[in-house]
């Protein structure tokens, strides 16, 4: 399938979504710590999920996944 739409394209914003759906199962394979708040922005031209995490000693932590899907070389 050709992609027609990248800002955001729905394959973007799919894996977006999937990510936030997910977040019990990648909570699994943080060590020593934990997904306290996930924030999906799927609007934006290039999507992204923002994690917030505690560790052990219960300090803060933010990871951000920003998603592109690079153009289709047909």
């Amino acid at each position: 399938m050709k992609t027609s739409s990248y800002n955001p394209s729905p394959l973007e914003v799919d894996l977006a979504n999937a990510l936030v759906i997910l977040q019990k199962e990648i909570q699994k394979h943080l060590q020593d710590n934990k997904i306290t708040h996930v924030e999906p922005n799927i609007n934006r031209d290039n999507p992204l999920v923002k994690f917030s995490l505690v560790d052990k000693d219960g300090d803060p932590h933010e990871i951000v996944v920003r998603i592109v899907q690079i153009p289709d070389k047909f």
